[in-house]
């Protein structure tokens, strides 16, 4: 469901000093920036809950959330600007992750999360998938050699499809659960949209993807 257009929005966003409105030019400056070793980033952040609250748990790595939708990106960054604790490694892109190789140097990410995507569950719409092979070679680009790519969602049918998308985009599935919550996860942060499924005993579903550890041996090779 579209959220409805918030009047205040454009000019929310526009003007909100968490935004970064040319992120291309930090391309491979992004740890530069922030003095740190750690770069992850959220695409598809929504209304910031996982963004802020993981930047909070882990203050020393940089956070960068990511959303097109320029309403709850206003939300999000409302969010932040409204709490009470901020980490100073935090920034938002509000913008279309179609162009997000342009915006991070070849391997400087170190995790990249996709939590609860669009399923786009029209069979026309599935190249819209954050998991669709166009988006996973953009990936590859950007996530370092050591780094890895961490998904969680509510619907089977994405997650069976990004299981064979990552199969046929070359990447080692490194861990992989069907019910990710029946066990306690303190270090992975619980937001609101998640804690609706979970009362709902809808089990989660999640996976983590590094790069194959042959590609990693034949670029030493050179």
């Amino acid at each position: 469901m579209r959220m409805r257009k918030l009047p205040w929005a454009e000019e929310y966003v526009k003007t909100a000093s968490i935004v970064e409105q040319q992120p291309q030019n930090w391309a491979g400056k992004w740890k530069e920036r922030f003095s740190s070793d750690s770069l992850h980033v959220e695409i598809g952040s929504g209304k910031g809950d996982y963004w802020l609250l993981m930047a909070n748990k882990y203050p020393q790595s940089i956070w960068i959330g990511i959303e097109k939708d320029i309403n709850v990106s206003a939300i999000a960054i409302r969010k932040y600007d409204q709490a009470m604790i901020k980490s100073s490694n935090m920034c938002f892109i509000q913008k279309d992750a179609e162009t997000i190789e342009q915006w991070f140097a070849q391997g400087e990410i170190d995790v990249l999360h996709l939590n609860f995507s669009d399923p786009w569950p029209k069979k026309r719409a599935h190249k819209k998938r954050l998991s669709h092979a166009s988006f996973i070679e953009r990936y590859k680009y950007i996530v370092s050699e050591q780094g890895e790519i961490q998904m969680k969602t509510d619907n089977a049918d994405l997650f069976e499809f990004s299981l064979l998308q990552f199969q046929e985009g070359n990447w080692f599935l490194h861990e992989i659960s069907v019910d990710y919550r029946r066990n306690e996860h303190p270090e992975d942060a619980i937001t609101e949209y998640e804690q609706r499924f979970l009362s709902l005993h809808q089990p989660i579903y999640r996976a983590v993807w590094k790069k194959f550890p042959y590609q990693n041996k034949d670029k030493k090779k050179r």
